[in-house]
């Protein structure tokens, strides 16, 4: 797997130096009418990708792009399936996972309004490994497998844009499997609250401590007694399942390496689109 990744990163570097991306989704929801020339502020909570296309691109999307609600716990896709789409959150948060035959799972990347579900379709693999779960209800777009794929072997812009965000997505799951293996689960938990912060419009999140523990792929006991540790720090509060951050600043400090070598990279690799 290391060999592998080392072979996308070399096959993708040359694709860097696009100006930093702006710091989150800004507006509200609004349709999106078949043929209609969109502005850019018009694009309902602006996932980063589709705001980041050139205008012939975007215009040329829009028509095709589906807008869709995912629920909690939906299942995109299914290690192995058919990918008839690809998704563009814009309120959601999807986890892609690794489940093993035992029924043991682990997060090995989260996707937010920054970036799109579904790489094996363009990149040539067709199917994944992984599963992909939605963490976080909200809304998106979807857009047909074969669509994504014409427009990227066509190369240009938009070839340009799915490798940096690929490449920002692979740094993201060699990051995960770093912390998982030499950082505490303090740590772990501070990274994956703040990965996951910066995908959403607000300081809160709606997540039980069972998924957490699910999505990190340890016990619950250990996720419960990583939480009250932040509690009583008065970093978090914790009630029924909702985790608002009260000291973002502090759990910043408090985690590993890891966010900030994750953040860094998405910040570099993908663009600053400035809604007009």
């Amino acid at each position: 797997m290391y060999d592998t990744v080392q072979t996308l990163f070399g096959a993708l570097q040359q694709t860097c130096g696009m100006p930093r991306r702006q710091a989150g989704p800004q507006g509200p929801s609004t349709a999106i009418h078949q043929g209609a020339t969109i502005k850019r502020s018009n694009i309902p909570l602006q996932n980063q990708l589709l705001a980041a296309l050139p205008e012939p691109d975007l215009q040329r999307w829009l028509p095709l792009l589906e807008p869709v609600e995912l629920a909690l716990g939906q299942v995109l896709y299914e290690s192995g399936a058919a990918m008839p789409h690809v998704y563009f959150p814009t309120s959601a948060i999807v986890s892609l996972l690794y489940v093993l035959e035992d029924g043991a799972s682990a997060e090995i990347a989260v996707v937010g309004y920054e970036g799109l579900v579904g790489i094996s379709i363009f990149m040539g693999g067709g199917t994944t490994p992984s599963r992909a779960v939605v963490q976080s209800a909200g809304a998106g777009f979807r857009l047909r497998a074969d669509v994504i794929k014409s427009e990227f072997e066509h190369a240009g812009p938009v070839m340009h844009l799915l490798l940096r965000y690929t490449q920002a997505l692979i740094t993201q799951m060699a990051q995960t499997a770093v912390c998982n293996r030499h950082h505490s689960l303090d740590q772990q938990l501070c990274r994956w609250l703040l990965l996951s912060l910066d995908r959403l419009p607000s300081n809160q999140l709606i997540m039980t401590q069972e998924l957490i523990a699910n999505m990190l792929g340890v016990r619950r006991e250990g996720v419960t007694e990583a939480a009250l540790k932040l509690q009583r720090s008065g970093l978090i509060s914790y009630a029924r399942g909702h985790i608002n951050v009260l000291d973002r600043p502090g759990l910043e400090r408090r985690t590993c390496e890891c966010y900030e070598v994750v953040k860094k990279e998405y910040d570099r690799l993908l663009p600053l689109v400035v809604a007009s």
